[in-house]
């Protein structure tokens, strides 16, 4: 079985280091799928739902906020904000997060404060998402 090196960095903690058969990460045009001897690229990561199937084929997903990927020689790196799998994530509070984010958008402050929002809005629905998902 093909595989490849695969670390997902978040800024708090490592989340995952090793081996690994495919990964499928958000991005702005949507998901993107890496399996061994994908070619050599660098992407951005955008809020949303990343999957991976590990060597002994276990499945895990996680809900990652922006940031960035590399892939060069068979090694994937993730770099990313925050990566937080399903049972870490409160529910309650990523509801709240969605209310207050629709309510800074509504009072139209400034374009900065509009994206920020917008942003937040991203991060927290897909935080909800991923919490909700079966494998």
């Amino acid at each position: 079985m093909n595989t490849f090196k695969l670390d997902v960095l978040a800024a708090e903690k490592p989340f995952y280091s090793g081996e690994c058969i495919s990964l499928v990460f958000p991005a702005n045009d949507g998901q993107y799928g890496i399996q061994a001897n994908h070619s050599n690229m660098v992407a951005a990561v955008v809020p949303g739902e990343l999957s991976f199937t590990a060597a002994d084929g276990t499945k895990t997903i996680a809900a990652v906020s922006s940031g960035i990927i590399k892939v060069e020689d068979n090694t994937v790196v993730v770099l990313v904000d925050t990566a937080e799998r399903p049972e870490e994530i409160d529910e309650n509070r990523a509801r709240r997060a969605v209310e207050q984010a629709k309510e800074a958008l509504l009072q139209k402050k400034s374009i900065s404060e509009y994206y920020a929002a917008q942003a937040e809005i991203s991060r927290a629905m897909s935080r909800l998402k991923v919490k909700n998902h079966k494998i």
